[in-house]
């Protein structure tokens, strides 16, 4: 069983580039969403705890069996702890052996990520150049770059109410932009607010950890032909967009069974449902369904994570860990040369 370490991960990313890395893995995805019938799938497993949440997401195709561990506790960063923290592992369904074991937090900033540009490639204006990120924490840089590897951006407009979350966010921006700042090529702007973000902005990205039905998004700042990515929330009574956002919008979501209990569309009624949800995102990747129609259009990807996801960036490392030859081989199992014989490991020593 290979096992894969944060430092692995770093490892792979050095090796392959972070720019490849996204954009195989949106292959893999999108390989994976075009699978969707044949997929196996349920939504996530949960446990309320007090201050947070803990879930087991599975899912299995033809191939393989693959769950991720997650948990999400917005208060930690006040103890130092991080507020989502995840571990993975990837199984052959011929014979239910693990064949992998990862580190999670690292990739799923980079699954999030890479899933939100194919929704945002399928539903955001072709010439859409200014970006705006309100939420800038531990997936905003994963966003950011990814988004500009599939449009022309030419300004990044940011906020937190973390002033350090903010401090942090451009630093990292600036190191890995220099020399498109150094050209002015790319603007990145600091507001002084989620509404001062968003005004101009042609793509949104919202990704906080607020607690409860908060808007961090108004109705009142979203205008005509703007693509939205919701992607806080994520949990049962936990939302970022005014609920008149969504009338207004033409939504797509992953996993409707699981988008219901946790996503945006969990304000909605359940005929308001079957009206405003335009389609699943598998849909659109298959073209089953097209995707923007007009330039008039508001769009909304409200995304909650979905168990597929953790799939394809687990099959992508498995095959990169071989490739690279990195990551070590642990006896998590018995090996015996007596399958029914599992007393005889104890007589190792």
């Amino acid at each position: 069983m290979k096992i894969i370490t944060v430092l692995d991960i770093a490892q792979i990313i050095a090796k392959h580039g972070f720019n490849q890395f996204m954009l195989d893995l949106v292959i893999y995805l999108k390989q994976d969403f075009a699978n969707w019938q044949h997929l196996d799938k349920s939504p996530r497993h949960a446990i309320h705890v007090p201050d947070g949440v803990i879930e087991l997401m599975p899912i299995a195709d033809q191939q393989y069996y693959a769950f991720k561990y997650v948990n999400g506790h917005p208060k930690n960063p006040l103890i130092n702890k991080q507020t989502v923290v995840a571990t993975g592992q990837l199984s052959g369904v011929t014979n239910g052996y693990p064949l992998l074991m990862s580190e999670m937090t690292t990739l799923t900033g980079f699954r999030t990520a890479a899933t939100t540009i194919i929704a945002t490639d399928l539903l955001a204006k072709k010439d859409s150049h200014t970006l705006a990120i309100i939420g800038t924490g531990a997936q905003s840089e994963f966003q950011v770059r990814a988004h500009c590897l599939i449009r022309d951006i030419t300004t990044i407009k940011y906020y937190d109410t973390d002033p350090l979350a903010m401090k942090k966010f451009a630093a990292n921006m600036a190191e890995t932009y220099t020399e498109e700042l150094n050209n002015k090529k790319l603007a990145i702007v600091a507001c002084h607010s989620a509404q001062d973000a968003v005004d101009n902005a042609d793509i949104i990205i919202v990704c906080t950890a607020c607690k409860g039905h908060v808007n961090v998004l108004c109705n009142d700042w979203i205008k005509a032909g703007v693509h939205i990515n919701g992607l806080g929330g994520g949990c049962p009574g936990k939302t970022e967009l005014e609920r008149s956002i969504l009338p207004r919008s033409k939504i797509v979501v992953e996993y409707l069974p699981q988008s219901i209990i946790e996503g945006e569309i969990q304000q909605l009624t359940p005929d308001e449902v079957s009206t405003y949800v335009y389609a699943e995102l598998w849909e659109l990747i298959t073209g089953n369904t097209a995707g923007r129609i007009n330039d008039d259009e508001i769009t909304l990807f409200d995304s909650v994570g979905f168990a597929v996801e953790d799939l394809s960036v687990l099959r992508l490392v498995y095959d990169l860990a071989q490739q690279y030859q990195i990551g070590s081989e642990l006896d998590l199992i018995p090996n015996l040369s007596d399958p029914k014989n599992l007393i005889s490991v104890l007589s190792v020593f």
